[in-house]
């Protein structure tokens, strides 16, 4: 169960659309809304798609025109510039800056100019090796998102990280050395310190069906690794359960305008979604509890009006026997419990009783 705080990632993604005015905006709608972290994507589309990669069928959807990944990636990048500007406004606003890095040189930039501790794999990423050795070897902390993956494709990439993080400079990274480091002892000590992995649906908006929350169960018993979730499925309703389900990181996309133009809007909560869902979190949070199964204190008080004693059914004197004509059960719960009612039988009154009085002794 989880007992923590929740840390919620507001994913303003490219929901900017490459716009550094409207991505202020993004971080200003994040703050207001209680998030911890909002999350910004960095790439140089050149590096990321060819010339000829087709747009996944939501981007053709949620855009309504067809053209080339990189058309559409072209549009949507943000300068280093920018990503100076931004941080220096959520240092401002006391929200993290985090951004996903596409290919190595956005991770270069991301971690020695920007500095960032906390990195984020998304799940497109997840099977690209060289990069995800590229993120362990910074020695940041890592959010792994598991989208489209199977369970062994997330611990084939747990061996490249345990292998990044833990492998001299002079170790030949291989299928063989990632398995190695991830059954070591360090492996697993790198691992459990820095990782957290996040359940994933890769569909915008992803149909509940395919949600599948309770996979977050697997991978935690699986990887012994804490586990959370990345929501593409409509509304708050899936982020609030899986936190009730254990969740100890929440991702969600944001917009300002759900219609604006672009691929990722349509599947984005709005500003006041967003901070419905930040409030439903941390209520959630909050109803959770210690998981200890014992009088709560705001309930204390209604524990005598809302129980039954065992009381006077008709007058009773003292030496008469108490029977079940003469005794009953009835509110408030203050004299002796029900529980004592075979106990009584049979035995007699120490006391005189009128009707309705409460069994004392």
């Amino acid at each position: 169960m989880n007992n923590t705080r929740t840390l919620i990632i507001a994913e303003a993604g490219v929901n900017h659309n490459g716009d550094i005015e409207l991505a202020k905006k993004l971080i200003d709608v994040a703050a207001t809304a209680g998030a911890d972290i909002v999350k910004f994507q960095t790439f140089k589309a050149k590096n990321l798609v060819t010339a000829t990669a087709e747009q996944c069928e939501y981007q053709i959807n949620n855009t309504g025109k067809k053209e080339s990944q990189l058309t559409m990636l072209s549009r949507l990048e943000l300068s280093y510039e920018a990503h100076h500007k931004l941080l220096a406004q959520c240092d401002a606003l006391n929200i993290e800056f985090l951004s996903t890095a596409f290919d190595s040189e956005s991770l270069a930039f991301l971690v020695n100019e920007l500095g960032l501790k906390r990195l984020k794999i998304p799940s497109g990423e997840l099977t690209n090796a060289p990069l995800v050795l590229e993120h362990a070897q910074t020695g940041c902390d890592l959010i792994v998102s598991t989208g489209m993956a199977s369970l062994a494709e997330v611990e084939a990439t747990l061996g490249v990280i345990a292998f990044g993080y833990t492998a001299s400079n002079e170790a030949a990274p291989s299928i063989e050395a990632f398995q190695k480091a991830y059954f070591s002892e360090s492996g697993q000590k790198a691992l459990q310190e820095k990782v957290t992995l996040l359940h994933c649906t890769s569909e915008y908006p992803a149909p509940m069906v395919d949600i599948n929350l309770k996979a977050m169960d697997t991978m935690t018993l699986a990887f012994n690794l804490p586990v959370g979730y990345s929501d593409h499925s409509a509304g708050i309703t899936v982020p609030v359960a899986a936190v009730a389900r254990g969740a100890v990181i929440i991702e969600k996309h944001f917009t300002l305008d759900n219609t604006m133009e672009g691929p990722d809007h349509k599947a984005s909560l709005e500003p006041k979604e967003l901070t419905d869902m930040v409030n439903a979190i941390r209520n959630v949070e909050q109803a959770l509890g210690d998981g200890v199964k014992a009088p709560r204190p705001s309930e204390v008080k209604n524990k005598a009006l809302s129980r039954k004693s065992l009381v006077a059914a008709r007058p009773i004197r003292a030496g008469e026997k108490l029977t079940k004509d003469n005794i009953e059960i009835k509110r408030p719960g203050i004299g002796l419990s029900p529980y004592l009612f075979w106990t009584l039988l049979e035995q007699v009154a120490r006391k005189d009783y009128q009707t309705g009085d409460v069994l004392i002794d």
